[in-house]
């Protein structure tokens, strides 16, 4: 399955570019999912129709989700309290009802991952289309799954588990209880579970699509969200420009300012990212003709709208358009260059990086890396664990991090 997530700065249509999408792809003969994340149904008021908690076919090979989190939630916790059920009525505590509970903060997050996970896993779709947050929202919860599995790793280390039958022994001897092995099977399934989303979002058929409308503030919207994005190695295919306005504006109109904005961002931006426009339509559209008529891009890179794409050379038999048509993986390569100057060079790309906003950390086999108002703490490859860290400089958009063997370390040539 190919997914495809869309976001953007907040107010840029990236909810109505996503429908869109979704639509013009199922149009082409793809059966698609399209998966919502706004409780307050911005979705339904771009197909003109009212979307719930439960999957609904829009159209033929269309269909609409929009999970509802404080279902979600209060099935979590009635769950929590029968696996506790023996300590809490030992301690003589009250149940909560379930139909009492309202979501705590971040279970919205959590609810869009578990959908994301659900519905990529599932074999009943060819593509998966979602409206993520607006971009610093987005950013953050796609660095969820990540970031919690690193956590988990710190406060309960798997092999740590191993020593189970000690445990008891263990725990006489340090004066002090341990871990139970319920808190590292709780431990264990979170780690699977967040371990199936990370895979989804690293995937080769996963894709980021950037929505913004051309001008001042989406310019740096646009330069942070892309900057986010390559620092957690999320591959983008197009970046669509959305609400653009027609050239025949006359030249007395108010509408010349914002036109020549327009014009000037749009040439900044096709000199370093993939652009679609996408034009206003001169009112909000509302329903599946307004959509159709946006003319949004294919779920493809390079799709025509309304085309159907050719196969990708060795694609699958029966796959969906584009599924194999995926952006190029953002890698971090290694280059030997010890023969040259003696050392190792780690080449981390990030495009719109400022010298001055970056930062980096060496913590015993991870590297912290700050980049702008990001940051993200990466495992370093087994090589460079050997090393000392001898400098690092910024050239072009890609930071390179030089790393010197470690005499102590590093195997000795014969």
């Amino acid at each position: 399955m190919r997914t495809l997530l869309l976001t953007g700065p907040g107010g840029t249509g990236r909810t109505t570019l996503a429908a869109a999408t979704a639509l013009a792809a199922a149009r082409q003969g793809t059966r698609t999912l399209l998966l919502g994340t706004d409780r307050d149904d911005t979705l339904g008021a771009a197909l003109g129709m009212r979307t719930g908690p439960a999957p609904a076919l829009v159209e033929p090979r269309l269909t609409v989700w929009r999970p509802d989190p404080a279902q979600g939630f209060r099935d979590g916790l009635a769950a929590l309290q029968d696996r506790a059920a023996s300590a809490l009525d030992l301690l003589g505590a009250a149940r909560l009802d379930p139909e009492e509970l309202t979501p705590l903060p971040g279970a919205d997050d959590l609810a869009l991952l578990r959908a994301l996970r659900e519905a990529a896993l599932a074999e009943a779709h060819d593509l998966l289309v979602v409206d993520l947050p607006a971009a610093p929202r987005a950013l953050a919860l796609l660095a969820a799954p990540e970031e919690l599995r690193r956590c988990l790793r710190r406060l309960l280390p798997p092999e740590r588990e191993a020593a189970r039958a000690l445990r008891p022994v263990l725990g006489r001897l340090a004066g002090v209880p341990l871990p139970t092995g319920a808190l590292y099977e709780t431990a264990a399934r979170w780690e699977l579970e967040l371990a199936a989303t990370e895979a989804v979002l690293a995937d080769r058929n996963t894709v980021v699509r950037l929505v913004a409308e051309p001008g001042p503030a989406g310019a740096d919207a646009v330069r942070t969200a892309a900057l986010g994005l390559a620092l957690r190695g999320l591959r983008t295919d197009l970046l669509v420009a959305n609400r653009v306005l027609p050239e025949d504006v006359p030249a007395d109109s108010w509408l010349g300012g914002p036109l020549a904005q327009q014009r000037k961002t749009l040439a900044e931006w096709q000199g370093t990212y993939d652009v679609r426009t996408v034009p206003h339509l001169g009112r909000d559209p509302r329903g599946t003709d307004d959509l159709a008529a946006l003319g949004a891009p294919g779920a493809a890179p390079g799709a025509a709208p309304g085309a159907v794409p050719d196969a990708a050379p060795g694609a699958r038999p029966g796959a969906a358009p584009g599924a194999d048509a995926h952006a190029a993986p953002v890698e971090w390569t290694v280059t030997d260059r010890l023969a040259e100057d003696g050392v190792l060079v780690w080449s981390i790309p990030l495009p719109g990086a400022v010298r001055e906003e970056l930062d980096l950390v060496r913590r015993g086999d991870e590297l912290a890396v700050a980049a702008g108002p990001f940051r993200r703490t990466v495992p370093l490859p087994s090589a460079l664990r050997r090393c000392t860290v001898d400098g690092a400089a910024l050239r072009g958009d890609t930071l390179t991090v030089r790393f010197t063997p470690d005499p102590g370390l590093w195997p000795r040539g014969r």
